[in-house]
């Protein structure tokens, strides 16, 4: 059926824009030599995260355990939580899927090993992991080069943790002033993960993999510096409107969101059957990611959403008014892909405007 077709709200997205998006990076990690493990957290769907992989992604990244286990059931293979993970119910779950699957997840203190190791004792293998490296993003990572060595000492006296690598996320790369910002972000973020790491082999350990993210950096292409073994991107699939104002196209906006225009209550005031609950309220208000609104209008230039409610889109534009009937049916682009993402149970993969496949959002939710 036409896309046009669909119930809305619902999410709909570009099979040649998605196609194109993910072979432009699978190229991008080659050409610099580096092993591509995206984070599919972007989505949350096996049928994206399959295509990823089968481009010559490594592995995929996740967020949560959840996430990771629905991943395997799908037949993922390989698999980084890019994250901390503190509570001996989760790490249950990790010590049964290393069962099956190659799987890391993240650390950066002495008590998240002394977890591990309490929960990995009598496992058939060890809990791999990666220490988190805190890069200026001002969230989680180790920031001091003594705590560092600490926790470096205490894991040489574990039996059941295996320090595989180091890794970082540079996500304040979104807030960059411009192109080069972005770049002395990204550099100095890179320089840094790459100390830590070197501290850790000097310290006898085989570090293996050396993992950065974020998808601005990547999207402009910058050079990965020797040393580094893995990127993380993540948005890059899907696009928004943040990433797309960052490289200033929206040619790379695979996804939107379909809504109905419901009422035109005013002479400029025009309402959509998509508020807060499908789009989000999310918002970027500095930097090369900065948006205008909440979502733009993708079949209209300079159109944006002005304001949601929870089940409402609200838009103030006289001559869009002008244009669309009660009735009609426009796509959004979000501003933030993520947690769009996270709405939806399942998607609309169109080609030429048609629906070609349905496709289950089968980690939507899955938070713990």
């Amino acid at each position: 059926m036409n896309y046009l077709e669909i119930d809305t709200p619902a999410l709909v997205i570009d099979e040649v824009v998605l196609d194109q998006n993910i072979e432009h990076m699978a190229t991008f990690a080659k050409r610099q030599g580096v092993d591509l493990r995206p984070h599919t957290k972007t989505h949350k769907m096996p049928k994206l995260a399959e295509k990823q992989v089968q481009s010559g992604a490594k592995g995929i990244t996740v967020a949560k355990v959840g996430e990771a286990e629905i991943m395997a059931v799908y037949g993922q293979k390989d698999i980084f939580i890019a994250n901390q993970i503190v509570g001996k119910q989760k790490l249950e779950r990790i010590k049964k899927l290393a069962e099956k699957i190659n799987i890391s997840f993240g650390i950066d203190c002495i008590e998240h090993v002394d977890e591990i190791e309490e929960v990995f004792e009598g496992a058939n293998k060890k809990a791999r992991v990666l220490i988190e490296i805190e890069v200026g993003e001002e969230r989680s990572g180790v920031i001091e080069e003594l705590d560092f060595k600490r926790l470096l000492e205490h894991i040489k006296t574990c039996h059941n943790v295996e320090l595989v690598g180091i890794f970082s996320h540079d996500g304040h790369s979104y807030k960059a002033v411009d192109k080069a910002d972005c770049y002395d972000i990204f550099t100095t973020a890179t320089t840094r993960t790459l100390y830590f790491s070197d501290l850790a082999r000097d310290m006898g350990f085989e570090i293996q993999i050396v993992s950065i993210g974020s998808t601005p950096p990547m999207m402009f292409g910058f050079d990965i510096p020797e040393g580094v073994t893995e990127i993380r991107p993540g948005t890059y699939i899907l696009m928004d409107c943040s990433q797309s104002n960052a490289i200033g196209t929206y040619e790379h906006s695979a996804a939107s969101v379909l809504t109905t225009v419901i009422s035109k209550p005013t002479n400029e005031r025009v309402i959509t059957d998509v508020g807060a609950k499908g789009l989000t309220k999310q918002t970027r208000n500095k930097g090369i990611t900065k948006t205008e609104g909440l979502g733009r209008i993708k079949e209209f230039e300079n159109v944006f959403v002005d304001d949601v409610f929870d089940e409402h889109a609200i838009i103030y534009n006289r001559e869009f008014r002008q244009n669309v009937s009660i009735g009609d049916k426009v796509r959004i682009i979000p501003n933030h892909i993520c947690p769009v993402s996270n709405l939806y149970h399942k998607a609309y993969l169109l080609r030429d405007d048609e629906v070609v496949e349905t496709i289950d959002i089968a980690a939507q939710g899955k938070l713990q």
